[in-house]
């Protein structure tokens, strides 16, 4: 059975805020603003390029039985992956989020990070992976299928 991570949900405490800055700052793109029942209104953006998304909304913990909704700006760790993190950096910087400069842990491809926050304050890194230049996430997982397809 396939399974795909495809939509995050992260709280925050002002939807049209928090849209604008994903939108407006990271360059996330708007997939879904809309209220999708009563008293439910949901905003999706993903990255360019990412088969993964964030939602923000409101009573979205309301609905997932037993859970507990977070605190806005508790979200760490959330992970970005470019393939010239420089050019990244210019671009974001241009669109006028603060963003931390590039720092090279290790001179390993996958060793660069540079890091923001959004508005509530949770936490994202951004992860230079040139071999994504040559090797496309979703290429490999194409390949990967196929061969399990052939066992």
């Amino acid at each position: 059975m396939d399974m795909t991570l495809e939509v995050i949900p992260l709280p925050v405490s002002d939807l049209d805020r928090s849209r604008d800055f994903y939108r407006d700052k990271v360059g996330f793109h708007v997939d879904i603003d809309q209220e999708v029942m009563p008293g439910m209104r949901i905003v999706q953006l993903t990255p360019p390029g990412s088969g993964c998304s964030i939602a923000l909304g409101d009573g979205i913990w309301d609905e997932s039985r037993g859970q507990k909704k977070p605190v806005p700006g508790s979200y760490q760790g959330l992970q970005l992956c470019v393939t010239d993190i420089r050019a990244a950096h210019a671009e974001l910087t241009a669109r006028g989020l603060e963003v931390s400069e590039p720092v090279e842990y290790s001179p390993q491809d996958g060793g660069t990070f540079m890091y923001f926050s959004d508005p509530d304050g949770n936490g994202w890194a951004v992860q230079e992976y040139r071999r994504r230049i040559k090797e496309p996430l979703h290429e490999l997982l194409a390949q990967v299928k196929a061969r399990q397809q052939e066992s």
